[in-house]
């Protein structure tokens, strides 16, 4: 049995709550709230991003495949319905997203300037790409019944600026 973080969970720890928190009360973001905050919000949109979901209901039918790991993941005890996600998406201040992003940005380029990734050790980076092809031409990539791909996999050194390919 797994003891550690979820993935997700590990990654909403690099953001700044604080900071958030503080955008949130200029714009007055959790009036009247009781229970679906603007931080549950803005985890259960970067878990959609982050999940590749296409729709609200999409999005609502992982958490609720997921329930269980709602709290771990940092989105709180209480089932997230699609209306109580739609209407905080209408009524809430766009700002308090947008102010958020770009303190990001912000901060994320300050640490790209201040060389915060000279870390011992190797260092790769991973791309996987899906490469629609023709079905004429490349009979031999058949996905579906009427599409074809290609899945390209590469790690690549970032020191030595070295493609290794996997697939």
């Amino acid at each position: 049995m797994n003891q550690d973080k979820y993935v997700f969970a590990q990654l909403v720890e690099f953001l700044n709550n604080n900071k958030f928190r503080r955008i949130v009360d200029k714009y007055d973001g959790n009036r009247y709230v009781k229970h679906f905050t603007c931080w549950n919000q803005l985890l259960a949109m970067m878990f959609g991003q982050l999940s590749n979901r296409e729709s609200l209901r999409d999005l609502i039918v992982a958490l609720e495949a997921h329930q269980a790991k709602c709290y771990h993941l940092g989105l709180g005890r209480e089932p997230l319905a699609k209306t109580t996600l739609a209407s905080a998406n209408q009524n809430r201040d766009y700002r308090i997203f947008e102010d958020f992003a770009f303190f990001m940005m912000k901060e994320a380029s300050d640490k790209r300037a201040t060389h915060i990734l000279d870390i011992e050790g190797k260092k790769y980076a991973f791309d996987s790409t899906t490469i629609p092809l023709c079905l004429a031409t490349f009979p031999w990539a058949k996905f579906e019944v009427k599409k074809v791909e290609s899945r390209h996999m590469s790690f690549m050194t970032l020191r030595l600026r070295f493609r290794l390919f996997l697939q």
